[in-house]
């Protein structure tokens, strides 16, 4: 049975893209803890991070930096924090999420609501502040 990620890398359910290689897709998380909330995937389907070979793990994070890089200039804040934890979805993932504070990263506290044109323009400015990484 398919993940809900390998239903959005086949286009089956429509997702905030932020950016994409041949391997990896990055995305803003519908129920983010904040604005700009990101998700790293690998396109293969694959349940654990840490069961993906050296060569892959490396290039998706390599990927997550350069995601995290451009995300820092498009959503103001101090630090972006990377969080894996692996149990929410079986498809590896790499959360980012821009930081003001300690809680920000607090997978437990109530998620952020943002309208549709909310999430298209943040989408948009990290799409755009990428070129400049």
């Amino acid at each position: 049975m398919s993940s809900i990620f390998s239903k959005i890398i086949a286009g089956e359910i429509p997702c905030y893209k932020v950016a994409e290689n041949d391997k990896f897709l990055a995305f803003l998380d519908v129920r983010p803890l904040v604005a700009g909330h990101t998700l790293v995937i690998p396109k293969s389907e694959i349940d654990y991070l840490f069961d993906m070979d050296d060569a892959s793990y490396s290039e998706l994070m390599l990927f997550a930096k350069y995601l995290a890089l451009g995300l820092k200039k498009a959503v103001p804040c101090k630090k972006v924090g990377v969080s894996v934890i692996g149990l929410e979805v079986p498809h590896a993932h790499i959360h980012l999420v821009p930081l003001q504070h300690l809680a920000d990263i607090n997978f437990e506290k109530q998620r952020v609501q943002l309208s549709h044109d909310e999430y298209v323009a943040i989408a948009e400015r990290i799409s755009t502040a990428l070129h400049t990484v």
